[in-house]
């Protein structure tokens, strides 16, 4: 008779003798985004390839922008630049909420430039998933996931800041639960350093 092994992911609710999931902590560390030396390395290759590559290089440039989510990016339309702000609206998935961020002027231009011929619901990067992480692993500069650009824009922007709501609006979280590792290891880190150092 084979032994019963108790799921490691589950607890017992006493009350109702129910198995109930835990709630997965997320934990961020320093292999879930970009250090400073690795993003230096990411803008030169970028800045490389601009004119041979426009439309990838910047695809990626966005995501390092905005923080945006890989599949937020692909759904982006032409609709979807506010000429007159210079600002993205990325429509939020996975329960986020939508937001619109504004662009560096240089970043807008050459997107509205690439895009100028769109109409309408035209994506602007009519490419799938898999087709994107190829371009990632092509120009990044680590072995680290695309989702990495995502927890760098969110890490750097709080260090710039310290303004956690910001963060949270930036990011479309829609609880700021989700917001706090970002503000919980910037402040660690720091604090860490001025004890040990």
């Amino acid at each position: 008779m084979e032994e019963f092994v108790k799921p490691r992911n589950h607890q017992k609710n006493s009350s109702t003798g129910k198995r109930k999931a835990r709630k997965k902590v997320y934990a961020l560390n320093k292999n879930k985004y970009l250090l400073e030396p690795e993003v230096w390395k990411l803008e030169k290759l970028l800045k490389s390839s601009f004119k041979s590559d426009t439309r990838n290089v910047i695809l990626l440039e966005l995501a390092l922008s905005t923080g945006a989510r890989a599949t937020e990016l692909l759904e982006l339309t032409r609709d979807d630049l506010n000429v007159y702000d210079e600002s993205l609206f990325i429509h939020g998935i996975k329960g986020s909420n939508d937001r619109e961020l504004p662009l560096r002027k240089k970043l807008f231009q050459a997107l509205n430039e690439l895009t100028m011929d769109y109409k309408g619901q035209h994506r602007l990067f009519p490419i799938g998933y898999h087709r994107l992480r190829d371009i990632w692993d092509y120009y990044r500069p680590c072995d680290k996931k695309f989702h990495s650009l995502r927890h760098t824009f969110a890490i750097r922007l709080f260090r710039k800041t310290k303004d956690l709501r910001l963060l949270q609006v930036a990011l479309g979280h829609r609880n700021i639960t989700n917001t706090m590792i970002y503000a919980d290891y910037v402040y660690s880190q720091h604090e860490l350093k001025k004890l040990i150092l």
